[in-house]
C-alpha cells in the first residue's frame, strides 16, 4: 500500500510540474487595440520600439483562448487548449493531453487516462486526473496544489514552479524577448489565416538585462533560475503579431537537461470569457494530505 501511494504521490509531483511548465509557456499573449493605420507605423519602427507597444497593449489585456503543443525531451510531449486570464495573476482553464515521454507514462500506470484537466487561480490550482486516478484518492477527482506549498516543498525548485505559474503574465515572452537584446523583425507571414509580423531572437541566459524589457532585477532573476534549472543557456524565441499588437503566435526552442524543448501556442479570441469556478471541496484532495499519506515528498521511499 505504502509503495503505491507513494507512486501516486511521485506522479502527484510530476503533474505539478507539467502544469507549471504549461503555466509558463501559456505567459505571451496581446491586449485590445485597434486602427487600420498602425500596422503602417508599427513596420517603420525598429524590433525593439515596436515590441515595447506589443507589451504595454499586452501588459494591459485580460483573457484569451490558447491552444498549442509542447514538448520537453524525453519527460513530456502534449497538446494544451483552453482560456486563460491575467487581470490578478494568471486564472483559467486548460486540457492538457499527453501524447508521450516518461510523465505521461506515470500518469497512465497512476490510473490516469493521458489527459488532465485544469484550473488556475491567484494562489492555487486544480488537476483532474480522471476516473482512474479518482480511485486512488477516496472517489475525489481533483487535486489542489497551493502555491505556496509548492513553494515549502522544494527549497528553490519548488520557488520556481510556484513563480512560474503567479509571476507569468501574458506580456512576459515579450518581455523575455527585449531582454535578451538580439531581436530581429523576420518579416509579414500568415498564421492561420491572419496576416502577422514575425519577430525573432535567441536568449543567452548568461546576456539577459532589464534594459529593454521592463523586468525589475527580481524578475530577471527569477527568469534566470527558471532556464538555469532546466538546465537551458540559450533559448531561441519567436513570436507573431497581428495589425492589433495582439500575439497570435509564440514558439520557444532550446536544450535542456533531458533533451531539447519546443512548444509551439497560438492565441485568439482576445477578451474571451474564462472559467472561474473552484472545483467543490467535498471532490477535491489536498496536495499536502497526499504528501502526508505517501511519507516522502516525491514519494522516493
Amino acid at each position: 500500500m505504502r509503495t503505491s501511494t507513494a507512486r501516486r504521490m511521485g506522479t502527484a509531483l510530476a503533474v505539478a510540474a507539467a502544469l507549471t511548465s504549461m503555466a509558463a509557456c501559456s505567459g505571451s499573449d496581446g491586449a485590445g487595440g485597434s486602427g487600420k493605420g498602425k500596422a503602417d507605423a508599427v513596420a517603420k519602427a525598429s524590433p525593439v520600439a515596436a515590441l515595447k507597444q506589443v507589451q504595454q497593449k499586452t501588459g494591459g489585456a485580460r483573457s484569451a483562448k490558447v491552444e498549442g503543443t509542447t514538448e520537453m525531451g524525453s519527460a513530456v510531449s502534449m497538446k494544451q487548449s483552453g482560456a486563460i486570464g491575467w487581470a490578478d495573476g494568471l486564472s483559467g482553464a486548460l486540457t492538457i493531453t499527453y501524447t508521450g515521454g516518461t510523465m505521461g507514462e506515470a500518469l497512465k500506470k497512476a490510473g490516469g487516462d493521458g489527459s488532465v484537466e485544469a484550473r488556475y487561480f491567484k494562489d492555487e490550482y486544480y488537476a483532474n486526473l480522471g476516473a482512474g486516478m479518482a480511485a486512488n484518492t477516496g472517489g475525489k477527482n481533483w487535486i489542489r496544489y497551493s502555491y505556496k506549498d509548492l513553494a515549502e516543498l522544494g527549497g528553490a525548485s519548488g520557488d520556481v514552479m510556484k513563480d512560474q505559474i503567479q509571476n507569468s503574465p501574458p506580456d512576459q515572452g515579450v518581455k523575455a524577448l527585449l531582454a535578451s537584446g538580439d531581436v530581429k523583425k523576420v518579416g509579414q507571414e500568415d498564421v492561420r489565416g491572419v496576416a502577422a509580423t514575425h519577430y525573432s531572437g535567441t536568449i543567452d541566459v548568461a546576456e539577459l538585462t532589464a534594459k529593454n524589457s521592463d523586468l525589475d532585477a527580481q524578475q530577471l532573476a527569477a527568469f534566470k533560475e527558471q532556464l538555469a534549472l532546466a538546465g537551458v543557456t540559450t533559448q531561441t524565441v519567436d513570436i507573431w503579431v497581428d495589425e492589433n499588437d495582439l500575439l497570435v503566435k509564440k514558439t520557444e526552442r532550446g536544450e535542456m537537461k533531458t533533451g531539447t524543448f519546443n512548444s509551439t501556442l497560438f492565441y485568439s479570441d482576445y477578451g474571451t470569457e474564462v472559467p472561474s469556478d473552484r472545483p467543490e471541496a467535498s471532490d477535491t484532495v489536498d496536495f499536502k494530505e497526499l504528501l502526508k499519506q505517501g511519507g516522502a515528498p516525491g514519494g522516493a521511499s
